[in-house]
């Protein structure tokens, strides 16, 4: 079998490209098989992965006629922060694997673009590279089994004026990723992550320790935790991954400020709840002006429209940023969020709101 031809980055965008579909079948082209596989693969079955995109197109729009539109605008305001539009970049770790500019590639587009970026803790570019006066920019914390070595990143992320933390909590353990090991993946070799190690030490296990149980999940950040970290700061604490309604309100009794609803992208646990009918649930629960985020399968504007109206207050995209990273860098990404914003625009306009705050669970058909 010959090997895969792997093309450099683009360095402009070719006229085809028109959608965040197009932006996945070019990025292929520039990566290696594994780290495709990677990108593309999630747990066990990767039904959650394919639920994530099927529920947009099960939800049917119902638009309203002859409004006065002309005081149209996309922007939001989230924790007191101001942004052009509700379209944000989800934290990815090793992103120097899919473009050598890696986040600070990403970081560009979403300035340039008006989004904002969180950078992951797993980011081979430290974040002190990163433009300190661009105040649209929140950093996404893995527990690092320790308080004292989280709340040192913490620190450090205040310093260079990242505006919220966001501490992921649904991955305490790695997911079953069969296509991962199917392929062997790996990193490659002598990889800079200047924040943390790629592997936290485990603590050591004595005879009849459970390697999970008295393993990562002895490491692993509780409710507890989620308390002293919010006392610790005076910036927001957000977490991402919470489905259930429950650990919403457990959330807020925590003093959390904000929540990411998502399932990792079908990445860890398989077959669980989709982010799209949990964020539903959680809405319903949580006081009306709480921010809720959404993570989960958006590929069009008017998937951006559906989750708004389902009781997001923005959305993140994770695997359409790297298809525009791999394919041409901070070009790509910057492209693929215009595509986004453009075609959010346009659902708003035909489905009859101007603003945001229109965009509710009215235009939704529930059949």
């Amino acid at each position: 079998m010959t090997a895969k031809t792997v093309l450099a980055p683009l360095t402009q965008i070719p006229p085809e490209l028109q959608t965040i579909a197009d932006y996945e079948q070019e990025a292929q082209k520039h990566l290696s098989d594994m780290v495709w596989q990677y990108l593309q693969g999630g747990s066990m079955e990767e039904h959650s992965v394919r639920s994530n995109l099927d529920q947009f197109a099960q939800i049917q729009l119902m638009p309203r006629m002859l409004r006065n539109l002309t005081h149209g605008s996309t922007e939001c305001e989230i924790l007191g922060q101001r942004f052009e539009h509700p379209i944000f970049l989800a934290p990815i770790g090793h992103q120097q694997q899919y473009h050598p500019e890696g986040e600070a590639a990403c970081a560009l587009a979403a300035e340039v673009l008006g989004s904002n970026m969180v950078l992951s803790t797993f980011t081979n570019t430290d974040m002190r590279a990163l433009k300190q006066d661009n105040p649209r920019k929140w950093f996404q914390l893995y527990w690092q089994g320790s308080r004292d070595k989280s709340l040192a990143l913490v620190k450090l992320a205040e310093a260079q004026n990242f505006k919220a933390i966001v501490v992921t909590v649904d991955s305490p353990h790695t997911g079953i990723r069969d296509r991962e090991r199917r392929v062997f993946f790996h990193l490659p070799e002598g990889m800079q992550h200047p924040h943390t190690p790629t592997h936290i030490p485990l603590p050591e296990l004595r005879q009849g320790d459970h390697p999970v149980f008295n393993g990562l999940m002895a490491i692993a950040p509780t409710w507890e935790d989620i308390a002293w970290l919010v006392q610790q700061t005076d910036l927001p604490v957000i977490l991402k991954g919470i489905l259930h309604p429950l650990d919403a309100q457990l959330a807020i009794e925590h003093g959390v400020q904000g929540i990411i609803v998502s399932n990792h992208g079908g990445r860890v646990l398989d077959t669980g709840i989709a982010p799209l009918i949990a964020l539903q649930l959680i809405k319903k629960v949580v006081p009306a002006d709480f921010p809720l985020l959404y993570d989960g399968g958006i590929r069009r504007g008017s998937d951006v429209f559906k989750a708004l109206a389902l009781g997001a207050s923005a959305v993140f995209i994770g695997r359409p940023a790297i298809y525009g990273l791999a394919s041409a860098g901070a070009l790509g990404v910057a492209h693929v969020l215009k595509i986004l914003k453009e075609e959010f625009e346009i659902t708003m306009a035909l489905m009859g709101t101007a603003t945001l705050n229109d965009i509710t669970e009215e235009y939704i058909f529930h059949k």
